[in-house]
């Protein structure tokens, strides 16, 4: 049985500990210091995609911000870092959706998304992302993206992905973001493989 995206991410986050995902990391630390090196406002409305139940946001309430978004296709998700998160949730709103359904009235000033943009695709829903961004990123806002590279995994959680460069990310995102800067790290799973990931951060033109 093929089961609907939607279907595919609320088994995982039912089925699945926090450590039984390869995407785990108690400590988001690339995500961390692109927020420190861009010197992003404590108040500036950040929205993190396809966060799942991820500990970004836990570090960027620590840290002080006060104005978050979390988007995720998995009601599963948002309801485990709900729970986790408890009184701190006043300061976060969650978004159940598919991106691609997605329709802001907000303009961001950052836009985060490790690990989930590589999921579409089809030319179409590229596309969509990509005049979505455009359009809820606010002038001289920010988009940090994380995807597989060209040097990574083929699949992750059993889907299909897209692998990524530089080159590919500006030939995307390059008529309304500048790249500030892109590189390559490793991300170690829980289950002891690597992963290789590019990282690439653009602002709005």
């Amino acid at each position: 049985m093929n089961l609907s995206k939607k279907e595919h991410w609320e088994k995982v986050f039912a089925t699945k500990e926090q450590n039984e995902v390869s995407w785990y990391q108690p400590k988001p630390q690339t995500s961390i210091d692109f927020f420190v090196e861009n010197s992003i406002p404590k108040d500036a409305k950040v929205i993190d995609v396809g966060g799942g139940d991820s500990y970004l946001i836990d570090n960027l309430l620590e840290m002080g911000y006060t104005n978050l978004f979390l988007l995720d296709i998995s009601e599963n998700a948002i309801n485990k870092i709900k729970n986790r998160l408890g009184g701190k949730v006043k300061n976060v709103t969650f978004i159940v959706s598919d991106v691609l359904d997605f329709q802001s009235e907000i303009s961001f000033d950052v836009w985060h998304d490790r690990a989930s943009f590589h999921f579409l695709t089809s030319d179409e829903e590229i596309a969509t992302y990509q005049n979505l961004v455009s359009n809820s990123v606010a002038e001289n806002g920010l988009l940090f993206l994380g995807s597989f590279s060209e040097s990574g995994p083929l699949k992750c959680s059993g889907l299909e992905i897209v692998q990524y460069s530089e080159a590919k990310f500006k030939k995307i995102f390059g008529s309304c973001f500048a790249i500030l800067n892109c590189f390559n790290e490793n991300h170690a799973t829980p289950f002891d493989t690597i992963q290789n990931f590019i990282f690439c951060s653009l602002k709005k033109k």
